[in-house]
C-alpha cells in the first residue's frame, strides 16, 4: 500500500512539473511577443532600460562546431573550435545584437564560446572577460565520445540521461553545474561596473541551467529546454535590491536575424522621363 501511495505521489509530482513547464513556455512566449512589439514600436526603449532599475541578462550559446554535427560530447576539452557554419552563425548574431547597448561580455574560456564572444564585441569599446565557472559540464571520461555509441553501450550514460541529478564519480550532476554557474553569474552581477546589459557566452547545459534557476524550474527539467547554437536567451532582473521582484525570462534560445529591429529602407522613387533622358545622353 505504501509503495502504491509513493508511486501515485511521484506520478502527481511529475504531472505538476510538466504542467508547470508547459505554462512556463506559454508565459515566456506571451512575454516575448509583448517585448518584441514594444521594441519594434519604440526601439529607444532598449536604451531607457539603463535609466530604470532594470537589468537585462543576455545568455548566449556558442556557434556550431564539428563536434555538434557529429553529436560528440566536448565536455571541458579544449581545442573544439567553431566550424564555418558556427562562424557564420556567430557573425549573424553579433550583427543582430548591435541594437543592444551591451555593457559587459563574460565568456567561458573554451574556444567555441570565446570565439563566439569575439563577434559580439566587435564595434564596442569593451573587452571580453573570461570566467572559468561558465565552462561546459564536466563529463569526465565521456568527453570526446559519440552520444549514440554511449546510448547503446554505457548503462551509466543511459542512467545519467534519464536522471542528470545523479552521476558516477568524476561526472558533474546538473545541480552541481547549476550551483557553480549561478554563483559565477551572481558574482559578476554584484559588481558596480557590470551595467544594464551584461552578456554571458557559454554552452547549452549552462544556458539551460541558468534559465531553470531564474524560472524556478528543477535542475532535472532544464534538459527539456531547447537552446540552439548561436542563440540568445534573455532574463530581465530588477536592480532595486529593496524590491523582491522575481526575474522574468523573456526569451529562450532565440536566434534573431540582423534585420529584426531595423526599419525597412525607403524605396527609391522611380526616375522621371527627364532623368532617364539625361542618363541616356551621359
Amino acid at each position: 500500500m505504501k509503495q502504491l501511495q509513493a508511486y501515485i505521489y511521484q506520478w502527481l509530482v511529475n504531472i505538476y512539473r510538466w504542467l508547470y513547464l508547459g505554462w512556463f513556455y506559454v508565459e515566456v512566449g506571451l512575454r516575448f511577443i509583448y517585448w518584441r512589439m514594444r521594441l519594434s514600436l519604440f526601439p529607444e526603449s532598449i536604451e531607457s532600460t539603463q535609466t530604470h532599475m532594470k537589468q537585462t541578462l543576455l545568455i548566449v550559446r556558442h556557434g556550431q562546431t564539428t563536434w555538434n554535427v557529429q553529436h560528440r560530447l566536448p565536455g571541458q576539452l579544449s581545442g573544439v573550435a567553431l566550424n564555418e557554419i558556427g562562424h557564420q552563425q556567430a557573425a549573424r548574431l553579433g550583427e543582430a545584437l548591435q541594437v543592444f547597448p551591451i555593457s559587459t561580455i563574460i565568456s567561458s574560456p573554451l574556444e567555441r564560446a570565446y570565439h563566439t564572444a569575439e563577434y559580439l564585441v566587435q564595434g564596442r569599446n569593451i573587452e571580453i572577460m573570461k570566467e572559468p565557472d561558465l565552462m561546459d559540464t564536466n563529463v569526465g571520461p565521456w568527453a570526446g565520445q559519440v552520444i549514440q555509441e554511449l546510448s547503446k553501450n554505457d548503462p551509466n550514460w543511459q542512467a545519467y540521461v534519464k536522471d542528470p541529478t545523479t552521476a558516477p564519480e568524476g561526472i558533474e550532476t546538473f545541480p552541481q553545474v547549476q550551483q557553480r554557474v549561478v554563483a559565477a553569474v551572481e558574482r559578476w552581477l554584484a559588481r558596480e561596473d557590470i551595467g544594464a546589459y551584461p552578456t554571458f557566452v557559454a554552452h547549452a547545459d549552462v544556458v539551460k541551467l541558468l534559465l531553470a534557476h531564474y524560472a524556478r524550474l528543477q535542475p532535472a527539467q532544464a534538459g527539456v529546454l531547447s537552446i540552439d547554437n548561436a542563440s540568445v536567451s534573455l532574463v530581465e532582473l530588477s536592480r532595486d535590491k529593496q524590491q523582491d521582484v522575481h526575474p522574468h525570462v523573456i526569451a529562450i534560445g532565440w536566434s534573431p536575424q540582423p534585420s529584426w529591429l531595423k526599419s525597412p529602407a525607403p524605396e527609391k522613387p522611380a526616375p522621371t522621363d527627364a532623368q532617364e533622358a539625361g542618363e541616356q545622353k551621359m
